[in-house]
């Protein structure tokens, strides 16, 4: 095994839903900075980026979020930092967001743009993605955990603990959010929360499937 496959074992080996930080312990702003930009880098299905980060620093929001996200009581008092990631709604060809996607930050050609489109629609449809709104909002929040491995994973290559959350009332969340203006109900929704610092304790050694339970090889 050369180095960086065992720097890479090494971190994934590291890495653990760490339930409580070191609250006195704080995460510099170059590393955080990095994970971040590993969220905002990672692929997504079309290409379309269907999240956004919001970075919850704030005592008095986090205090309020603690009393409707019961997986997130030791993470929301001493996480250095908190991250709320939340999934676009109504991600369609025609929708003003993909629109500006494609037309402004993909800037394709005006003469491609229908093609592009209509692959779009049969990949959507081909997929049910476009059935219903939920299905298009399922669909983002699927997205929206590729970027969160990402970010966990540059996290423990920094030596940063971090931890998944789930566990939190979403129509509580969603409404909360909504009614603090801290989040555009009208284009986002709530996906997952995750939370990055400094492990207060050292956690139990990892358990895991063998690979030959959940690898099969077709040759």
């Amino acid at each position: 095994m050369d180095q960086m496959q065992q720097t890479l074992l090494n971190a994934f080996n590291f890495r653990h839903a760490t339930k409580r930080f070191d609250a006195n312990k704080k995460i510099s702003d170059s590393d955080f900075n990095t994970i971040l930009e590993t969220g905002r880098l990672s692929p997504s299905s079309l290409g379309l980026e269907p999240w956004k980060f919001v970075v919850v620093q704030n005592r008095e929001i986090r205090d309020e979020l603690k009393e409707i996200s019961w997986g997130a009581q030791g993470q929301l008092d001493t996480a250095s930092h908190f991250v709320l990631i939340l999934a676009r709604k109504n991600v369609t060809s025609q929708s003003p967001y993909v629109q500006h996607m494609i037309r402004n930050i993909k800037q394709y050609s005006e003469e491609s743009i229908p093609a592009t489109e209509q692959k779009f629609d049969n990949f959507q449809t081909s997929f049910h993605i476009n059935d219903t709104p939920q299905s298009l909002l399922d669909w983002a929040r699927k997205q929206t955990y590729i970027a969160l491995g990402n970010m966990m994973t540059s996290a423990a290559l920094l030596n940063i603990d971090s931890c998944p959350i789930e566990g939190f009332d979403l129509d509580a969340v969603t409404a909360y959010l909504s009614e603090k203006g801290i989040v555009d109900s009208e284009n986002f929704a709530p996906s997952v929360m995750v939370a990055f610092g400094y492990r207060e304790a050292e956690p139990k050694a990892k358990v895991r499937q063998p690979q030959t339970d959940v690898v099969k090889w077709l040759e």
